[in-house]
């Protein structure tokens, strides 16, 4: 598959693997992207999972249609990315290796060998003449992993991502919410507690006139895409909020908890909220969770007391939310307690790392069962939600 004139896919789709990182859920499947780009000279970007290295290099032969490799470019060397290194090291012995300093002891970590006397090490600003093309180095460190680096092709504003603007899914999936939602979840996943880096990144690549993007996973992005990625990789990489509207995270045992969860949803709906985003820590995938809390600018947290604490689902979901840098949000505390109610308290307390969190004075306690009183305390937060 062409991606330009001088750049071809040969990436694979994983269609069988159901949780990738073994956490993520992804049941459209996940792509391992590679791309060879044909010059002068030629330059393989990025190898694949382990277990599609026959297919992968199988693909790589085709696309240089009876040409040596050249160059093997290491932009990351996590394993979905770079297992099959040696295998393509062993196959074009002739060809160089292309990676940051990092990388290279990761090589040695990883295989053994580091291939002394094939290495380039890619550094900030350098750059690897092709011919016509001219690969130009970005240091992305921590982006997620320390060793990575992105490439561009100068002269055909084409940039070859590593993990950013990545997304779960086959290539060639059905996206029926389209590219946003699932690489709004890949991103807070996996990449959101970086979001520093990925300003600074974001930054380098701006003078480079880029329309076209080539990332490890998900497809390529080009034109209005390209340019919509952009955008919201700025919101997320800042912690601002994407859309405007509440989400509502609940636990509940006996239902009581999720019954006040379902009646502020309406109450927010009924004072003209745009959105509410109504979630069941215990039954829903924990990630589609994260990625809604990191969507939407106002929270409520409605939690059963548990063990003089909090529900251990909420509190997971606040622990993740905390491993990512969640900051600059407006909060609100629905709490249940049969004898002796502690969850808003907690929740506070584990939010306390987080920064610019605003919780409001308003919170709605419940002793087993919702009463006429919760009612008041519940409209008293979504009056302070809709404001």
């Amino acid at each position: 598959m062409d991606i330009s004139d001088s750049v071809k896919y040969v990436g694979v789709d994983d269609n069988s693997i159901d949780l990738f990182e073994g956490q993520f859920e992804v049941p459209l499947g996940m792509s391992y992207n590679s791309y060879v780009v044909i010059d002068e000279k030629t330059a393989v970007m990025d190898s694949v999972d382990a277990n599609f290295g026959e297919e992968w290099l199988s693909k790589v032969e085709s696309a240089l249609g009876g040409r040596k490799a050249d160059y093997l470019v290491v932009q990351h060397m996590e394993m979905d990315h770079s297992s099959n290194v040696l295998a393509f090291a062993e196959k074009y012995p002739d060809a160089k290796i292309v990676a940051s300093k990092v990388a290279f002891t990761m090589m040695k970590n990883m295989f053994g060998t580091d291939f002394p006397g094939r290495q380039i090490v890619a550094a900030e600003g350098s750059e690897l003449k092709l011919g016509k093309k001219t690969l130009a180095f970005i240091a992305a460190p921590n982006v997620h992993w320390p060793e990575v680096v992105m490439t561009a092709i100068k002269e055909d504003g084409i940039l070859f991502s590593a993990d950013a603007f990545g997304k779960f899914g086959a290539y060639g999936a059905e996206e029926p919410e389209g590219w946003s939602c699932e690489a709004r979840r890949y991103y807070f996943g996996i990449v959101g507690k970086f979001g520093a880096n990925v300003q600074s990144v974001m930054e380098k690549i701006k003078p480079l006139g880029i329309g076209t993007i080539c990332p490890l996973h998900g497809p390529v992005l080009t034109g209005n895409d390209a340019v919509e990625a952009v955008r919201l990789y700025g919101i997320w990489s800042s912690y601002e909020a994407e859309s405007d509207g509440v989400a509502v995270f609940y636990t509940s045992v006996y239902g009581h908890t999720k019954k006040a969860a379902e009646s502020l949803a309406e109450k927010l709906r009924a004072r003209g909220c745009p959105k509410v985003a109504l979630n069941d820590l215990t039954r829903e995938d924990p990630f589609e969770c994260v990625e809604d809390a990191f969507r939407y600018g106002k929270l409520v947290l409605a939690s059963t007391t548990y063990n003089g604490g909090v529900f251990p689902a909420m509190r997971e979901f606040i622990e993740r939310l905390c491993e990512r840098g969640f900051r600059n949000r407006t909060i609100a505390f629905v709490e249940n307690g049969s004898w002796a109610p502690a969850a808003a308290r907690t929740m506070a307390s584990l939010l306390e790392g987080c920064k610019d969190i605003t919780i409001i004075g308003e919170k709605a306690t419940i002793k087993i069962s919702p009463t006429a009183e919760t009612d008041s305390m519940l409209d008293a937060i979504a009056d302070a939600m809709t404001k």
